[in-house]
């Protein structure tokens, strides 16, 4: 069974359900149901944007697996080791976020999914991008970004219509089809930014050095 016919199924479902209950039941399982999910997607912005706002999200440390004692081998493993935790694993938990994000928005918004696809990339992008720069900013925008968008839905027409947000489930095959370009982009855009990260450490721990170098003995 496809998710449009579990979807019309459940409306009928639903429906048969209500037609049997007083009206002011009628409303109150409405708006139980949407508080519920709008509990769930409070807690997850809340739970969840300290972690996608870090730097460094995962602190695996899988260096302390590097045991080698030849001093090439050892920067050879510590860069692969490195590629691993940053490169690949990280993008896929920052893609995890996006995904329940976005998901979240097919739900609330009766928005087009492309313009819910680059509504999240681009927040998304600019919480990772932020970062780098600033965790505490970018911690603010993880939070609130996500909950202005739920209250702007709040105030849209038709919100508390609950078989309008089941007939939104429909859409999520159609979003997660499509999401794979952008999860494309924000492989890339992580990538970029850990790999400017890199270069900048390094500088930076030179540099270091060298004023120790430079500096007199007391």
């Amino acid at each position: 069974m496809d998710i449009t016919n579990f979807t019309s199924e459940l409306i009928a479902a639903y429906k048969g359900f209500l037609s049997l209950l007083h009206p002011f039941f009628r409303s109150f399982f409405n708006f139980f149901f949407l508080a519920v999910l709008i509990f769930a997607y409070a807690t997850f912005v809340w739970k969840l944007h300290n972690f996608i706002s870090k730097k460094n999200i995962l602190n695996l440390d899988l260096n302390k697996y590097n045991t080698t004692a030849h001093p090439v081998i050892a920067k050879i493993i510590a860069v692969a080791l490195y590629f691993l935790e940053y490169i690949i694993i990280l993008p896929f938990l920052i893609f995890f976020w996006f995904s329940v994000f976005g998901i979240s928005l097919t739900i609330f918004t009766d928005l087009q999914i492309g313009t819910i696809l680059v509504i999240s990339t681009v927040i998304v992008a600019a919480i990772r991008i932020t970062s780098y720069s600033s965790e505490d900013t970018a911690k603010e925008l993880a939070k609130l970004l996500p909950l202005n968008l739920l209250a702007i839905s709040l105030l849209a027409p038709g919100f508390f219509e609950f078989e309008r947000i089941l007939n939104n489930i429909n859409q999520i095959p159609g979003f997660l089809s499509q999401i794979f370009y952008y999860l494309g982009f924000i492989i890339a855009l992580e990538i970029i930014l850990r790999l400017f990260y890199f270069i900048f450490s390094m500088f930076g721990s030179e540099s270091e050095e060298i004023t120790k170098k430079k500096k007199p003995e007391n």
